[in-house]
């Protein structure tokens, strides 16, 4: 994997999580699947991934809808450095985050978050299950989609601003 193009609408994307906000999430999902609550495995094992982030010759261009920054699946302490977080990757070499802006025009009706990678395969979660799509047809779609989304998004100060707004709705710290 050298090249990743995702999209995320309703959750921080796994590759940028904090612990507290990943530990959080696989909380929500536990429950909701009525699984045992064991995430500190998963937590450590996507915490352990980002190191991808930092290898050379390596590019992630990630964009995340702007309710996200909104959802609080998590503490608003959590959440707050979660953003912080998110505020920390803008500018860094291989990352390139973008935020749709909630007032964005949208060229289609978006239903799920979905990431491609290497131009070669696209992965789509649903609540129950992961989907491989690698058909040119699909590669194609998708790719269209995500840069029709990254059109819109806000990026450098401008994602900042967007971050921030998000966090100062979370009161005072």
């Amino acid at each position: 994997m050298r090249a990743v193009r995702g999209y995320e609408a309703t959750v921080i994307p796994g590759l940028v999580q904090t612990a507290d906000y990943a530990r959080a999430l696989f909380a929500c999902n536990s429950q909701l699947h009525r699984t045992p609550p064991d995430a500190e495995a998963a937590v450590n094992s996507r915490m352990a991934r980002q190191a991808v982030l930092y290898e050379p010759g390596r590019t992630f261009r990630v964009l995340i809808w702007e309710g996200a920054l909104h959802a609080l699946i998590c503490e608003r302490e959590a959440m707050a450095a979660q953003l912080d977080r998110l505020v920390s990757l803008i500018g860094l070499p291989s990352i390139d985050l973008g935020i749709v802006p909630l007032g964005a025009p949208m060229p289609f009706a978006l239903k799920h978050g979905f990431w491609i990678y290497d131009e070669a395969r696209v992965i789509v979660e649903t609540i129950s299950s992961e989907l491989t799509l690698e058909s040119d047809d699909d590669l194609s779609l998708y790719g269209r989609v995500w840069d029709q989304l990254s059109e819109t998004a806000a990026r450098g100060t401008q994602a900042h601003r967007l971050i921030a707004r998000a966090r100062a709705s979370l009161g005072p710290a």
